[in-house]
């Protein structure tokens, strides 16, 4: 019976410390285990692997995308597009009207939401956002030129931002501007509480405030930004995740590492050299993002020699685009003939592209003046792109390209934050980059990067053409989409023609992620909120 006994006690003894132990496990992991088969909760934090830091939290004070990967997820606009389209929502705004003449529109806003610092949402906040950028300039605010400049410039279109009640704001334009929704939703223009705002003041950038699923934690300077789930978020049972950490991983290679040793969730960057390598491996996805952008060479109309049109069109004439294609796209990628893509309406697919035509180049540098060439800096850029994934390499086959007609081209580089900046101030002759449309108009192509209105935010080039302009605006104030479609055709002539642009390469971008994430919905404008994601 003793024996009996003692060996019962010795089993319990066993059980227990076997408890204590499988207790002590789940506290040490907080109670979150990778697998809900294995009896936990599912894995419920998302570490995003991109190639470059943001440059600030403050999505208006920029017009790079890696800030808005991120503050999709902290701030809303009044209206959204579609999840992988540029249709238009409601957001923060259930619903609206547009008057006959399309100079009123009156939004009516969602009621009971609040900011993350527990402020009211309000008409009088949707005021004080837009009463805010619009006595900004370019310095501060770039992207806002979008509606035509600031408030006491000529082109400016907001006549006037005004609370008609508390959940009632109505917005009274000078002009009709037919994408007005549409630039709306565009991520600059996500709604911050102007409590933080006016307590951060500059600082906001590093401190930011919004409404949206996910709130700001904390943000280490080229290595991690850190956001946390809004547990009041108006969406009922969203977020699905309870923390998103974005990661700076530079290399693309280097990134597709610590996405198959499981360090980081989702990657942007893959090459597409990488793809074949990825769909190999059984516990990884490759994710496409629908194609709406432009890589491009831009040649700086202000710096000698480029502000000769022949030199412009002699360098077209030098790149041998479909060589780069076939080098670093693999086969996900077409040729640029105009700066915008075939998938935007009001796409000119009458227009001949510049021939790969060495000869031809050099016939256009002797008439310019250049028979013998001249040297030049090549700026590329230090991150990988959606529309550029392997940049530093395809300088190198532009730096041959260029050699071949005489065109010394030395490339150069400095970090994201600088070069965009540099780039801004005209302070580059050639150099690369490119675009993801904002909002699947042409306005956003043709308008912000190449219109006189936009030198000094997106306009890099510093392209000046009064013809353009003159159609540009006309497109924006048409609100027949047909007679748009025709000026903006129009338009594309004229730009083809100034050659300010060498346009490469309309890209499909490439993602990967463990093969456990859920609902990841890439969107054409490069960066999504992450309400919907999350794990298997």
């Amino acid at each position: 019976m003793k024996k009996s006994i003692k060996v019962l006690l010795i089993a319990l003894l066993a059980i227990s410390m076997f408890l204590v132990g499988c207790s002590k496990s789940n506290q040490e992991t907080g109670g979150k285990k990778d697998n809900a088969s294995n009896g936990g909760s599912k894995k419920d934090t998302l570490v995003y692997g991109r190639g470059g830091d943001s440059t600030s939290l403050d999505p208006i004070t920029t017009t790079e995308g890696e800030t808005f990967k991120v503050t999709d997820n902290i701030f809303e606009n009044l209206v959204n597009y579609g999840d992988q389209d540029t249709t238009i929502h409601p957001g923060l705004a259930e619903s609206w009207e547009v008057s006959a003449d399309s100079l009123t529109y009156t939004f009516k806003l969602r009621q009971g939401v609040k900011f993350h610092d527990g402020t009211a949402f309000n008409a009088e906040a949707v005021v004080f956002n837009f009463n805010r950028w619009m006595n900004g300039n370019e310095d501060k605010f770039p992207y806002y030129t979008m509606f035509g400049g600031y408030v006491n410039d000529e082109g400016h279109v907001i006549k006037e931002v005004k609370a008609v009640d508390d959940y009632t704001v109505q917005f009274t334009l000078k002009r009709p501007q037919a994408p007005f929704l549409k630039n709306l939703a565009m991520s600059p223009f996500g709604i911050a509480s102007p409590d933080a705002v006016k307590k951060y003041g500059d600082d906001f950038r590093s401190h930011p405030v919004g409404t949206g699923p996910f709130k700001f934690v904390e943000w280490k300077q080229n290595d991690t930004i850190t956001l946390e789930k809004n547990p009041d978020y108006w969406q009922k049972g969203l977020p699905k995740l309870n923390k998103i950490i974005f990661r700076v991983i530079p290399e693309n290679t280097a990134r597709l590492n610590a996405l198959s040793n499981g360090e980081i969730d989702v990657m942007d960057g893959l090459n597409n050299s990488d793809e074949a390598t990825v769909k190999a491996n059984d516990k990884l996805q490759v994710i496409e993002r629908p194609s709406m952008n432009i890589g491009y060479i831009g040649l700086t109309t202000t710096h000698k020699p480029l502000d000769n049109k022949l030199v412009r069109q002699a360098i077209n004439h030098a790149i041998d685009k479909k060589s780069i294609i076939k080098a670093f796209y693999g086969g996900k990628a077409e040729a640029a003939v105009n700066p915008m893509p075939p998938s935007i309406e009001g796409y000119n697919d009458a227009i001949k592209p510049y021939e790969y035509d060495l000869d031809k180049a050099k016939e256009l540098l002797k008439e310019a003046g250049y028979e013998k060439g001249f040297d030049i800096d090549l700026w590329a850029m230090p991150v990988a792109r959606p529309y550029m994934p392997e940049a530093q390499k395809v300088a190198e086959v532009i730096q041959e390209s260029l050699s071949k007609i005489g065109i010394k081209a030395k490339i150069q580089s400095v970090d994201w934050a600088t070069y965009l900046e540099k780039a801004r101030k005209g302070e580059f002759g050639m150099f690369m980059l490119g675009w993801t449309g904002d909002n699947g108009d042409p306005d956003n192509f043709l308008y912000t990067l190449l219109d006189k209105d936009s030198i000094g935010s997106n306009n890099y080039s510093y392209y000046s053409n009064d013809e353009l302009h003159n159609l540009l605006i006309q497109a924006q104030t048409e609100t027949d989409q047909a007679k748009r479609n025709e000026l903006y055709k129009k338009a594309q002539e004229i730009i083809h023609d100034d050659a300010p642009w060498v346009p490469l390469v309309h890209s499909v971008p490439l993602l990967a992620a463990s093969k456990d994430v859920m609902n990841y919905l890439p969107h054409p404008t490069g960066s999504e909120p992450l309400t919907k994601v999350e794990f298997k």
